[in-house]
């Protein structure tokens, strides 16, 4: 197939983070590092959760959850990049992108609406503590997950098949180290004007009605904090709420960054930059986050390998 040629596109090709060869170990060995201490923080963090009865709460039922979804997420994209160093290859298969773009907005859906779940859970914890096991009941907590599977299981299935009435040109490249689904629609060689139409809006709605409840929950807890007479009071309420604080200001943050950076800079490298912050910097970052500011998280650390011995015994 020639240039230019809108047959049916068996490839694309990713450019990476940078083509030269000289730096390619480099970046191979960064991201792997920063992918297995992804995995082993948020596996630790699901185990220690799973394993200690003191954190069978919704807060840490939420947490759990998030540490899975950032594995998942993770894994979307990095396993390919590093496969492609490797082999000193930038090829990915159509299908095999069409899949990327579905996970990987599956799975940063699922951070996002978690986030704002976790700030409910928060809210609901110091506002209303006497009812709050009743409210947040093992009932809530589950449908507000299958919830939040269900509404972006369905969009994320619409964008890719609203992906495949497009046509790509042979030899397509796509300036990012994974199939992002604004690239793929800024390469297309046909009409996009559905596919950004329906990514807008739902990015909208899914940014702007998740943010709207994490602020409407923190501004319902700062009101309730500014109510208790006692200091020790409300220094204890907040900080359980300091390790999300510091996960949603990361992980809005860097999303915000992405779009500045490709919005106002048109700069593909400051881009790529802010990319990797929210793809691999944010869930590295999350266990250490939830486990060096929380007691209970380390106590549940600290027990596992005497849970192990015991197991093994």
């Amino acid at each position: 197939m020639e240039a230019g040629n809108h047959t049916e596109v068996l490839e694309f090709l990713l450019l990476g983070l940078s083509e030269d060869p000289e730096l390619q170990p480099f970046l191979f060995g960064v991201f792997l590092s920063m992918y297995l201490v992804t995995m082993l923080g948020n596996l630790l963090i699901m185990l220690a959760v799973s394993s200690d009865f003191h954190l069978h709460t919704p807060m840490y039922f939420f947490l759990c959850n998030l540490s899975f979804v950032d594995i998942c997420f993770t894994s979307t994209t990095i396993p390919k990049m590093l496969v492609n160093i490797q082999a000193q290859s930038k090829a990915i298969s159509y299908n095999g992108c069409l899949i990327q773009v579905y996970f990987f907005t599956v799975f940063i859906g699922m951070d996002n609406f978690l986030l704002t779940v976790m700030a409910y859970d928060r809210y609901v914890a110091i506002c209303h503590p006497l009812h709050y096991m009743v409210i947040m009941n093992p009932l809530l907590c589950g449908l507000l997950i299958l919830l939040c599977w269900f509404i972006i299981f369905w969009v994320s299935l619409v964008h890719v098949l609203l992906i495949r009435r497009l046509t790509f040109c042979a030899g397509t490249e796509i300036p990012h180290f994974f199939c992002e689904l604004a690239q793929i629609l800024k390469v297309a060689c046909s009409d996009t004007l559905i596919n950004n139409v329906f990514m807008y809006v739902t990015t909208a709605l899914l940014g702007v009605i998740p943010v709207t409840g994490i602020l409407y929950s923190y501004a319902q807890i700062v009101s309730s904090l500014m109510r208790m007479s006692s200091a020790g009071g409300k220094y204890k309420a907040f900080s359980t709420c300091g390790s999300h604080l510091t996960v949603v200001s990361l992980f809005y943050g860097t999303g915000l960054g992405v779009y500045l950076s490709s919005a106002v800079t048109h700069s593909s490298q400051r881009s790529l930059i802010a990319s990797v912050m929210y793809t691999m910097v944010t869930p590295m970052l999350n266990p250490f986050i939830y486990s060096l500011r929380n007691k209970d998280v380390k106590g549940a650390l600290r027990r596992l390998p005497e849970l192990g011995v015991q197991c093994g015994s």
